[in-house]
């Protein structure tokens, strides 16, 4: 897969590096740890920055205290080969873990399993027979006020995005209620070049879209950095460090694809004028980054 123009990101209280370090036992293959960072004087204290790869596709993690939960709203598809990949897979991940659908056999797989593991993270295992874009797809779950607002939420991505497209592949029909007839069971959209997929579900859910569970859009620069945050950001009270919160309730965070470079040149000085933004200036983190004989 090319390089991915957007990587997800989890916010864990404390558990980030440990949370990676899981990751990569279990899933094994194409999985490592690619870098530890951590910043200082931050409002939960220090924070450990952690980017990893699971199956080759690309994350990011931060230990940043207990202000954000991880919830199933968006999981984690992985797709597998081999019933005995499926089953392997599952063993590893679910000690200490809840399972949300049992590991078995569906109409849409011959083998599947849905868990949420120790650290909150939710993964559905499947095996699958198809063609696919990489191994991991993140997978979004509309519920409560924003149930039924699926199709037109990827459609909208779809408009934002380059390389990018929409497509409900299923839908609820009568008779399957709660769930609306005609709201999405299904549905792919690829943006950048990615892979996605989403369904409502009109089930009463504990959890909606929140920002531990994030997507940093890894932007060329300040031109593509204004694109975004223009087009995605609609709730002015959550523009933060990079990060926005768009109209469906999903946090994004829109941030130069050499972040870490720009902060790394002189963490002391760049981390404070970080913390003071809302939307990342490029050149005011390179000026911080010179001024460290003042």
């Amino acid at each position: 897969m090319a390089k991915q123009i957007i990587t997800p990101h989890l916010w864990y209280d404390k558990e980030a590096r440990e949370a990676a370090e899981f990751y990569v036992h279990a899933f094994g293959r194409n999985s490592k740890i690619k870098d530890v960072t951590t910043i200082h004087d931050t409002p939960s204290g220090s924070a450990d920055i952690v980017s990893f790869d699971i199956l080759g596709y690309e994350f990011m993690a931060i230990s940043a205290g207990p202000v954000f939960k991880i919830n199933p709203s968006i999981s984690f598809h992985v797709k597998c080969r081999t019933i005995d990949e499926v089953n392997q897979t599952w063993e590893k991940l679910v000690p200490g873990g809840f399972v949300m659908m049992e590991l078995g056999q569906y109409p849409f797989s011959k083998k599947y399993g849905w868990i949420q593991d120790k650290y909150g993270v939710s993964w559905q295992i499947i095996y699958t027979e198809g063609e696919y874009i990489s191994r991991i797809t993140p997978a979004f779950m509309f519920t409560g006020d924003v149930c039924g607002k699926a199709e037109e939420a990827i459609n909208y991505y779809a408009l934002v995005f380059p390389n990018a497209n929409a497509q409900v592949l299923d839908r609820y029909t009568a008779g399957e209620e709660p769930d609306e007839a005609g709201t999405v069971r299904y549905a792919q959209f690829i943006l950048g070049g990615q892979e996605f997929v989403a369904m409502d579900s009109a089930l009463s859910h504990n959890f909606k879209f929140n920002e531990a569970v994030s997507l940093i859009v890894n932007c060329k620069g300040q031109e593509e950095i204004d694109y975004y945050w223009d087009k995605l950001s609609a709730v002015p009270e959550a523009e933060q460090c990079g990060w926005i919160k768009d109209k469906y309730g999903v946090s994004w965070q829109i941030i130069p694809e050499n972040m870490g470079e720009l902060m790394s040149e002189n963490l002391e000085k760049t981390t404070p004028v970080m913390l003071k933004m809302k939307k990342i200036i490029i050149e005011d983190l390179k000026q911080a980054a010179k001024d460290q004989n003042r």
